[in-house]
């Protein structure tokens, strides 16, 4: 990776990533796109730019002006979202990765894409998920994603695209806010146990599901770019993961740091259905051996870190000591 151009660049995932690229490739080598006018961060550490991806030509005129030799792909509507606005998110989703792939083909460029635990579903095995498995997903989101990892493989073997890809958990982050994700929950039990010392989940007690803190997240997408193409079997989809929770066992390691913290359910059966049809653990076996795929973060060394970050951002007082 050189030049690289990067959609949803202020969302989840690349509002950490971009920052990560440019600090390793060089700032103005980033180039950072979203749909909204404002780069903010971005928009002063280097170049920043308005971009639709359902918008074919002004994408293909921003690769060139960039002279982008990689494009990541991360625009798109996550599960909850997706699930409220199918058609919108088939569109946006699949839309913007076609276009993204076309691109990348007549820039020959190197592509990476973000799948998801998502991609799994009725009768997928629900613990140790293997890399290779049945894959039939009742959400759009989740059509979505399966959808995305056979179209990269598609263009691999008609065109020869360097495209990869993994399959993240959920991603859990003390700078990018929740953004409609079913494994959110996470995300917010932290930034609530700092300011008020009580959470409700909208996910029940007992459901388990991969996790990953997002500087591993960051780290796995760069070593995948990163490494020798004639070690990748799989190129595309990689399964990685770092920890299998619930919601218990989160508060649980909260705990540790804040004695008091309080956890109580009010089950959304809407994300409880889509967390319902989702592995309880993944298998990651194949990322480790084909490029080393390592996370440094367990549950209670993530959970010392968010509280961390999370207590100076908010400014708490003695309720959110660690």
């Amino acid at each position: 990776m050189k030049r690289i151009l990067v959609t949803g660049a202020l969302g989840q995932i690349g509002s950490e990533l971009v920052t990560r690229l440019r600090q390793l490739y060089g700032g103005e080598e980033v180039l950072a796109t979203d749909i909204r006018e404002e780069g903010g961060v971005h928009g002063r550490t280097g170049p920043y730019r308005k971009l639709d991806v359902s918008d074919g030509e002004a994408f293909l005129k921003l690769a060139k002006e960039h002279r982008a030799d990689t494009i990541i792909h991360l625009a798109a509507l996550l599960s909850a979202t997706a699930e409220a606005r199918p058609l919108f998110a088939w569109q946006l989703n699949m839309g913007g990765l076609v276009n993204a792939l076309e691109v990348a083909r007549e820039q020959a460029c190197q592509f990476f894409t973000p799948s998801s635990i998502g991609a799994f579903g009725v009768g997928t095995p629900k613990t140790g998920t293997p890399q290779d498995t049945l894959q039939r997903p009742t959400t759009m989101y989740g059509v979505n994603k399966v959808s995305g990892e056979l179209l990269c493989d598609y263009y691999f073997y008609k065109f020869g695209l360097d495209t990869r890809g993994l399959r993240f958990p959920g991603l859990i982050s003390h700078l990018a806010p929740p953004g409609g994700g079913t494994t959110d929950y996470a995300v917010d039990m932290y930034v609530q146990a700092v300011r008020c010392g009580k959470y409700t989940s909208y996910i029940r007690e007992g459901t388990f599901l991969d996790m990953m803190y997002m500087p591993d997240a960051i780290q796995a997408v760069i070593d995948l770019m990163e490494a020798d193409a004639s070690r990748l079997q799989h190129r595309n989809a990689f399964n990685v993961t770092a920890m299998s929770v619930d919601p218990e066992r989160i508060a649980a390691s909260i705990r540790r740091r804040m004695p008091h913290f309080e956890l109580a359910y009010n089950v959304d059966p809407v994300r409880q259905s889509i967390a319902d049809g989702w592995p309880d653990s993944i298998d990651a076996s194949a990322a480790k051996q084909e490029w080393g795929f390592h996370p440094q973060y367990d549950l209670d060394r993530m959970t010392d870190d968010m509280l961390r970050h999370l207590s100076g951002k908010l400014h708490t007082g003695p309720k959110a000591a660690i």
